[in-house]
């Protein structure tokens, strides 16, 4: 099996970030998104979609998408991304870990999920200030000394 990645990053950016982001996410996944690797990603708008459609359309890499409660209570956006790609045959995996409601402990199960299931976790925080459900994941990949990319953005 190859590297398993998982990719976090703030939920405030819209949906027309990809053109501003596209450049990042070619230089900080692309050289991740080797035909054996395998990434995680969390079914939320911002950077979790636009990481998800970057890499459907660039890369061939393997995507799990990865939800709190289920597809259908994430934005529409993002709802619609993941359907999309699961239609086309991108995605290896959508995991609906079915919490009774979609808050912050939900978030944070769901990014746990995800980094247990890696070795190495690339994150697009916001700014660099601490507090977020990026910077949780982050600090907690690095609670079981995981390696970390931060990429501000």
């Amino acid at each position: 099996m190859g590297r398993q990645v998982t990719i976090t990053g703030t939920r405030s950016v819209s949906t027309d970030g990809l053109a501003r982001l596209g450049g990042l996410f070619a230089e900080y996944l692309g050289p991740f998104a080797t035909a054996d690797a395998h990434f995680h990603l969390g079914g939320a708008a911002g950077i979790d979609t636009l990481a998800l459609d970057w890499l459907a359309e660039h890369t061939k890499t393997a995507l799990t998408v990865v939800v709190p409660c289920g597809v259908a209570d994430q934005p529409e956006a993002a709802a619609g991304s993941v359907t999309r790609w699961q239609r086309a045959g991108r995605l290896a995996e959508v995991v609906e870990l079915g919490a009774s409601r979609l808050d912050a402990a939900a978030y944070h199960a769901r990014n746990r999920w995800m980094v247990d299931r890696s070795g190495f976790v690339v994150g697009f925080p916001e700014n660099a200030g601490q507090g977020s459900g990026t910077w949780y994941t982050l600090d907690y990949a690095a609670g079981q000394g995981k390696p970390r990319l931060v990429v501000p953005i």
